[in-house]
């Protein structure tokens, strides 16, 4: 049958009533295997324990196909098993509807509708069967129908390899492996009187990447996050009080409309440097560094009656006589991390004598893991992969750039960042001037959240971006979920795609 055939196609559960054609619908999908039809007093059992799991599709009213499944423990997998054993001697008494994995029975497409993609419409609806009962996955044994022709040449392993370079073809598993789903093992004495596969069979998974595991604790954790970027308008303060007060008036700002993250620019507490101007720039940035517990404290109160996660941009700090530019995590749980600028710019090394820090890791918070890397680091992608593979959503980047190339630098890279490890990018600078602090005469700065780039997604990248060299903030919200489907779906795959067989990239342990 070709297209121009079909008037209608429906999809609907399968009810005692269809028995009849169900019947002779497995009769003709399985000439090649004789007296294999389910039994009607089985098609009953499966459709009273699971109705939801059992399907037909129908062609101009006449039924084409159909899909069978039950709900097994992941436990019940390991090892070995046949279709006997998983099927319990065929009665389905092993389903469980506290399991967590879906178990393909059946799927067949009667040979005249072939052709059409119903066997997809059918795979496409376990999916989301899977996605809705908040299960693993989809699981269930092969067929290698075309095995029997190199079975005196090859073994199973060797076979199933020449299907995925496609050497050769199998119409089962090439189907399967088109529908994404991807082999675990081979499976020996699967089906009985299978003798076109040798009764090997291929045990294939698909993994919902929306699975959520139980949890009987409350959970805050969210999908759609929401970031409040501060572009922090440089201006002089007479005391630490002043700069505060600014900093809690945009926390309330982005709070008051239930932002989940506050972040801060780098340095945004230069102004009070200005009283040490009198010294020169290594002595007065060393000046600034004693009010970093201070402010840090202050951060770690607000979060809390703000009820927001706060990026504190980064500020200098001494550690055992040295100096480093640092940054806080003051989560709205009362915690605090600290994490340091790696890699220092050659000004701040030749001006100031910075040093550069030796932590870096992925944060764990109520939206996720996050990733903070301070403005020059941005510009080494080995950090934000690092930090991809322990399982970063977002990349927060706190900035201050003077000149416009230098912002550019930062963007560029910030831009890249988001596509090569397929995660969101937050970055914030400062704007204006400070011509009573040396070191810190201007300002350029045009914040925004970055995306990848894939049909989710805007085309060129930016989810949103605030107005150049203006004193605001820049609220977004952006989807988890997304990320796990461009993960497995996108057009392009660059964290999964990696030649991990050619290169490894890797973290020393440096002592603190």
């Amino acid at each position: 049958m070709d297209n121009t055939q079909v008037e209608n196609i429906s999809l609907s559960y399968l009810q005692p009533s269809d028995y009849a054609d169900l019947k002779s619908a497995m009769i003709e999908a399985y000439r090649s295997m004789p007296g294999s039809y389910w039994k009607e007093s089985q098609i009953e059992s499966l459709i009273t324990k699971f109705p939801e799991g059992q399907v037909v599709i129908r062609i101009n009213d006449k039924l084409a196909g159909c899909a069978l499944s039950i709900i097994v423990s992941d436990a019940d997998l390991e090892g070995e098993h046949t279709y006997k054993d998983i099927t319990t001697d065929f009665t389905f008494d092993n389903h469980n509807n506290a399991g967590d994995m879906l178990y393909g029975i059946d799927v067949f497409i009667k040979p005249e509708f072939r052709g059409l993609r119903l066997g997809r419409r059918l795979y496409d609806y376990r999916k989301e069967l899977c996605e809705k009962l908040n299960l693993k996955g989809i699981v269930f044994g092969g067929r290698i129908p075309n095995y029997h022709k190199y079975a005196d040449k090859m073994g199973p392993k060797e076979y199933l390899e020449k299907v995925k370079l496609k050497e050769i073809y199998d119409p089962v598993l090439n189907f399967q492996l088109a529908n994404d789903f991807h082999p675990a093992r081979i499976m020996k004495n699967y089906l009985e009187g299978d003798a076109a596969s040798s009764e090997f069979a291929v045990l294939l998974e698909w993994n919902n990447i929306f699975y959520e595991k139980p949890n009987k604790k409350a959970s805050t954790n969210k999908t759609i996050v929401r970031l409040g970027l501060i572009q922090w308008q440089m201006r002089l303060y007479d005391n630490l009080d002043e700069l505060m007060q600014q900093a809690e008036y945009f926390i309330d700002a982005v709070s008051g409309y239930r932002s989940d993250f506050a972040l801060f620019p780098e340095l945004f507490n230069a102004p009070l440097m200005a009283e040490f101007n009198h010294l020169s720039e290594a002595q007065a940035v060393r000046g600034l560094a004693k009010y970093t517990d201070e402010i840090v404290k202050r951060f770690a109160q607000l979060s809390v009656s703000y009820n927001i996660n706060i990026i504190t941009g980064s500020m200098p700090k001494i550690k055992n006589d040295k100096l480093y530019n640092v940054g806080y995590l003051c989560k709205r749980d009362g915690s605090v991390e600290m994490y340091e600028k790696l890699h220092i710019s050659p000004l701040e090394a030749k001006v100031w004598g910075m040093q550069g820090g030796t932590q870096l890791k992925a944060f764990d918070t109520d939206c996720g893991k996050i990733g903070i890397l301070i403005c020059y680091d941005a510009e080494f992608p080995e950090l934000s992969r690092i930090l991809a593979d322990e399982g970063m959503d977002i990349l927060f980047i706190p900035f201050l750039t003077d000149t416009q190339n230098g912002y550019s630098r930062v963007r560029n890279c910030a831009m890249a960042r988001a596509i090569e490890n397929e995660c969101y990018v937050a970055m914030a600078g400062s704007v204006g001037n400070l011509p009573k602090v040396h070191n810190m005469d201007m300002q350029y700065a045009q914040s925004m959240v970055i995306t990848p780039c894939d049909f989710a997604f805007p085309s060129n990248g930016i989810k949103a971006e605030a107005t150049p060299n203006s004193e605001m903030t820049l609220i977004a919200d952006v989807d988890l979920s997304l990320l796990r489907e461009l993960e497995q779906f996108g057009s392009v795959r660059n964290r999964k795609d990696r030649r991990t067989d050619l290169f490894e990239l890797r973290l020393k342990d440096i002592p603190k």
